[in-house]
């Protein structure tokens, strides 16, 4: 005991004991014993002397008796941003000028909650709807998942592997043993998105997932729910809570909890999960960022819920995720769906971003109407409004909510367009090297070592022909027929006509603010290794000084693809610039040309020598070793174990070494 029988203690400590389920026995234990006479609950930076939101405290009186039914005053302090402001308000309340602050909650009514968190500012409405309500886990089933112990050996961003070793919709365990595949959707978490997406890993569950099972110390959670529907969140998030669905085919990470119940309940659970009503229900139990099934197991669920006609925002989300090609569902770019597609790339562009701001309205309104229907359900019409901000409607075509809303809306807009298309370029390679076709919707080659023969046994006659040996050149001009500038031409030449050819050109570079070749030569690798999550599937082999860069695409390399690269480009691109610097030393000699001309060929003929210095020695060095050894490479190991087998050769991605989550 820190005082005596109905003495007095003053404490200042941090907040933490007063919500997280760790300290829920202590919560419970102390106010048995004793009773808060008062607190200030000072929150994060609350002391200018430590920097940023380290620490979060709670200062308090409590008197060593226990009067359940005696109220204590709280004063709410952690609007505060510094120690200034936390002072200010905390005279103001003292003064009785601001009573806002100031609240008065007996440990009775904070028992009213489950868990007896610290919620002194709940009202009365929210305490009726924990006291009439049933815990949402008494109806249906929120779990937390697997902890594999080694996320690099086990886990893999989606497009990583071969597309014939995955299963995305087995209904059953049994169902994907005996399918002999080794990769399953794995629920994983991510940030805040609502209703359907970040479907992007897989877990090597070959066997049941015999692999992980056979180290010690793995965590197999709740496994009799795996491949079975329901609904997910991330358990750490940055942002608010939200769920998103999902159907048969998955396991489940403790990153990514979930919760199941038979599909009617889940129609109804779903959108109350997704609306103001749950947040708020929510952050009485858990005022943190951190959101554990087991605190979601105590939202009440009032009886009218099983009534009400909800609304699911599913199938507007589902098609925004798939509209981009790192969805696995993804078939083909929306800016070339008959849908919108327009006599010009502007035209199309207009056309498809109408359609954007129609799907953005359509769920703000889905979104809010279901927010009026559970406010009135729970009585919270005095607590809480249904308006949902446009940032908080969470689909990437909503440039709010893609972007955030501290610039302006022209530059979201300017933003918008420049990414739109980006990944029109992007699809465009994609087209290149065959994983995808303008003639079939979805992936088309996606599994190791395919090559051109495999393309064109299921595209016999394709509009747009993928590039045969696998190597495109990404150069600063014209020096071979398939450089990926020349493609990049041809593609949008098929796609949109030759009649506005150079107009639909000039609408791509103005939206990015740069000529094609710029974009490919000095962006288009930094964006595709962004889009794939430091796991990119086309590899950019590339001179020390970008003399010299080529793509390839992982999934049709072969065991000579680097032979390929050095004897069919490298060294003809060697050849060609020797040719050059004798061109521009010829130049620089002949007495017809000015003195400008002369003196500019030159400079540029050392340039160039220097670039075939460069070459020289980087094929002697790296790419000609290369060759010789040729290295085979497995898939299923991912692109981290994968890209460093061919050091120097390939451009470095930082932060590829770093350790998985």
């Amino acid at each position: 005991m820190l005082c005596t029988r109905d003495g007095y203690l003053a404490f200042i400590s941090m907040q933490s004991w007063m919500f997280i389920s760790s300290f829920e026995e202590f919560r419970e234990d102390f106010l048995s014993k004793a009773s808060i006479v008062s607190m200030a609950h000072i929150g994060e930076r609350g002391f200018d002397s430590i920097g940023g939101a380290v620490v979060s405290t709670t200062a308090f009186v409590a008197n060593n008796r226990a009067e359940p039914d005696k109220t204590g005053i709280f004063i709410k302090l952690t609007d505060g941003r510094n120690e200034m402001e936390k002072s200010a308000l905390l005279l103001s309340v003292a003064s009785r000028t601001n009573v806002s602050a100031m609240f008065k909650v007996s440990a009775a009514d904070l028992a009213r909650i489950p868990g007896t968190p610290i919620a002194y500012w709940t009202s009365e409405s929210v305490r009726l709807a924990f006291s009439n309500g049933e815990p949402l886990g008494s109806m249906a089933y929120p779990r937390k998942g697997n902890t594999t112990t080694d996320n690099a050996r086990f886990l893999r961003f989606w497009p990583e592997v071969s597309i014939c070793d995955t299963s995305f919709d087995e209904k059953s365990d049994e169902a994907f043993t005996s399918g002999d595949k080794t990769w399953a959707p794995y629920n994983k978490g991510g940030g805040y998105r609502k209703w359907h997406g970040f479907n992007d890993f897989l877990i090597n569950w070959k066997g049941g997932g015999a692999e992980i099972k056979a180290i010690p110390h793995s965590v197999i959670a709740n496994e009799k729910f795996f491949f079975t529907p329901g609904w997910t969140w991330s358990t750490v998030s940055t942002g608010r809570f939200a769920v998103r669905a999902f159907g048969p085919g998955y396991v489940f990470d403790n990153g990514g909890c979930c919760i199941f119940g038979k599909r009617e309940l889940l129609d109804k659970v779903g959108p109350f999960m997704n609306s103001s009503v749950f947040t708020a229900l929510f952050s009485e139990i858990n005022p943190t960022l951190n959101f554990q099934s087991g605190e979601v197991a105590k939202v009440p669920v009032v009886d009218k819920l099983f009534t009400l006609k909800v609304h699911s925002g599913h199938a507007i989300a589902k098609s925004d995720w798939d509209a981009y090609e790192t969805s696995w569902d993804f078939t083909t770019l929306p800016l070339l769906s008959p849908d919108y597609r327009g006599d010009t790339l502007e035209a199309s562009y207009a056309r498809l971003r109408a359609h954007w701001q129609g799907m953005t309205d359509a769920m703000q309104r889905l979104e809010e109407e279901n927010n009026r229907i559970f406010i009135d359900a729970y009585g919270l019409q005095d607590e809480l409004t249904p308006e949902v901000p446009l940032e908080e409607i969470t689909l990437t075509c909503n440039p709010a909510y893609r972007y955030g809303v501290k610039g302006s809306e022209e530059d979201r807009e300017t933003r918008l367009r420049a990414d739109t298309m980006a990944e029109f370029l992007s699809y465009a390679v994609g087209c290149m090297f065959g994983r995808y076709s303008l003639d079939a919707p979805g992936l088309i080659l996606a599994n190791q070592g395919e090559r051109l023969e495999d393309y064109l046994a299921r595209i016999p006659e394709p509009s747009f022909v993928p590039d045969a040996d696998n190597v495109i050149p990404v150069l600063d001009g014209d020096w071979f027929a398939d450089d990926i500038t020349e493609r990049f031409r041809l593609f949008l030449r098929v796609t949109f006509g030759e009649a506005h050819f150079r107009e639909n050109l000039r609408y791509v570079e103005e939206a990015l603010g740069k000529d094609i070749r710029k974009y490919f030569t000095r962006d288009f690798y930094a964006d595709h290794v962004k889009r794939y999550k430091k796991r990119p599937i086309y590899w950019m082999f590339s001179s020390p000084k970008g003399t010299f860069n080529a793509l390839i695409y992982m999934h049709r390399y072969r065991g000579d693809t680097v032979s390929v690269l050095l004897n069919d480009y490298l060294r003809e691109f060697i050849s060609k610039l020797i040719a050059e610097r004798e061109r521009l030393e010829k130049l620089s000699d002949d007495p017809t040309a000015t003195q400008g001309q002369r003196t500019k060929a030159l400079k540029e003929a050392g340039v160039v020598a220097k670039q075939i210095d460069e070459l020289n020695e980087w094929e002697r060095e790296v790419i000609f070793p290369l060759a010789q050894q040729q290295i085979e490479i497995d898939l299923d190991d991912g692109v981290k174990a994968n890209y460093p087998k061919f050091g120097s050769a390939l451009k470095k991605i930082p932060g590829l070494e770093a350790k998985d989550d």
